[in-house]
């Protein structure tokens, strides 16, 4: 496929599916998805970028080391699960609270949803983390073929 081509769509299609992927994050505790295949699904979306640019665009577009994104990721899961041992409730035990949502509708809310952001955090930032030393591994690898060595 011609590069501009690629570049184009993938443009195009990133917003696409990184929306795609909150869905799947937002949907998840009630039907097929959660943190893992939207946090999948979002990383496919830069890694289809990455194929029609460079690793320093990716990085430019990411802005948060992938490290930091698996720290905060383990916190917020951390945080899901000790949460309702504050209450006296057991470790990871669900915790559900309403808030108004649009037109008049009442949005459930809980921990289960932190602990899936959480999980979307940590496989975003290691798959992104995989994918960004690879590149870095081929591209030295380049070099040394170029130095002969």
């Amino acid at each position: 496929m011609n590069p501009v081509v690629l570049r184009t769509v993938a443009r195009m299609m990133m917003p696409v599916l990184l929306l795609l992927s909150l869905v799947m994050l937002v949907r998840g505790h009630n039907a097929p998805g959660g943190g893992f295949v939207g946090g999948m699904l979002a990383v496919s979306a830069y890694f289809l970028y990455f194929m029609g640019s460079d690793v320093k665009t990716v990085q430019r577009l990411v802005r948060v080391h992938p490290v930091i994104l698996m720290a905060v990721g383990l916190l917020v899961i951390m945080g899901s699960g000790t949460l309702p041992m504050l209450l006296g409730r057991p470790f990871l035990t669900g915790l559900w609270t309403r808030v108004a949502g649009p037109w008049g509708s009442e949005i459930d809310l809980g921990t289960p949803l932190l602990f899936d952001l959480g999980v979307y955090l940590v496989v975003f930032g290691t798959a992104l983390s995989f994918i960004l030393s690879m590149e870095k591994g081929s591209e030295e690898i380049e070099d040394n073929e170029r130095r002969g060595a």
